[in-house]
């Protein structure tokens, strides 16, 4: 089974690596990658063309922020009420099953996304929690829940499309329109019971680590969100670089809202999703 919105992956100087289009073609998901225009030529020699989306513009100093407000508009133009949007660093997809992480063989997992925040009316923001904090074996509070409620969604995001927002500046966009969101009220969603394997920021050539994050740029991310909501966001030093730490605890208020005309079977719907055993396990 496959997503009914597009997914995208917006990607730059990343030809050679271009992790989550191995991904999903490796699960036969359909996705398109946006690129800019000077690098055609290398991302058609080792990517189908007709999965290439090339941006109108180039080398504009701002990051990702265009490319992302590009790709927002073009699934409006084709009749979406919803998009995916994903970073080109991701190398696998997880469902998660008793606290073990399963690697995912094809799309159900991003139509199970969907298809829940589909029920509701006010859901701005969804998507998967990163595998690195999805430890397998260990039962802790939030393994036990499917999805945890109003923060931050980053990487791999499903977009409600008529939002009054659009992505801004140039640092932390992610963690900026989820705090946007969630403070117009809408709610977002970060699934736990499926996952993605992303590649740590800045381990990888291209894309914001060459535009970004050289010199003293992570502080100037953690600064730049700081400016844009003082009263939620502190600097902070951990893990040997610069951080933002941001309190969501004033969104706890805001409650999902199901849509009148769904209707919800009773029990379990696995999606035809079966677990194969312990080979599967992790990649």
């Amino acid at each position: 089974m496959n997503p009914k919105y597009p997914i995208y992956i917006i990607s730059k100087g990343r030809w050679e690596l271009r992790h989550t289009s191995k991904a999903l073609e490796k699960m036969k998901v359909p996705y398109k990658i946006v690129i800019e225009p000077q690098e055609y030529e290398q991302y058609s020699k080792v990517i189908d063309k007709n999965k290439i989306l090339v941006l109108p513009f180039s080398n504009l100093g701002q990051g990702s922020i265009p490319a992302r407000n590009w790709v927002w508009e073009d699934s409006i133009k084709k009749g979406f009420k919803r998009h995916w949007i994903l970073d080109d660093n991701i190398r696998s997809f997880y469902r998660v099953n008793k606290s073990e992480r399963y690697t995912v063989k094809d799309g159900t997992t991003f139509r199970c996304c969907e298809d829940f925040t589909e029920r509701y009316k006010n859901i701005g923001l969804s998507g998967m929690q990163y595998e690195m904090f999805g430890v397998p074996g260990i039962e802790t509070s939030n393994l036990k829940k499917p999805f945890l409620l109003n923060t931050r969604i980053y990487s791999c995001i499903l977009i409600k499309n008529n939002l009054e927002f659009r992505w801004r500046g140039k640092y932390n966009e992610d963690t900026d329109l989820s705090l946007r969101v969630l403070k117009a009220g809408y709610c977002t969603v970060l699934f736990i019971a499926f996952l993605c394997k992303k590649i740590e920021s800045m381990l990888l050539k291209g894309g914001n680590t060459d535009e970004l994050y050289k010199g003293d740029g992570r502080y100037q991310m953690a600064l730049s969100l700081k400016r844009q909501h003082p009263e939620l966001v502190k600097i902070t030093w951990k893990w040997k670089r610069w951080q933002h730490s941001v309190n969501y605890k004033p969104f706890k208020n805001n409650k999902l809202i199901k849509k009148e005309n769904i209707k919800i079977k009773k029990g379990i719907n696995n999606y035809n999703m079966i677990l194969k055993g312990k080979e599967n396990v992790r990649s």
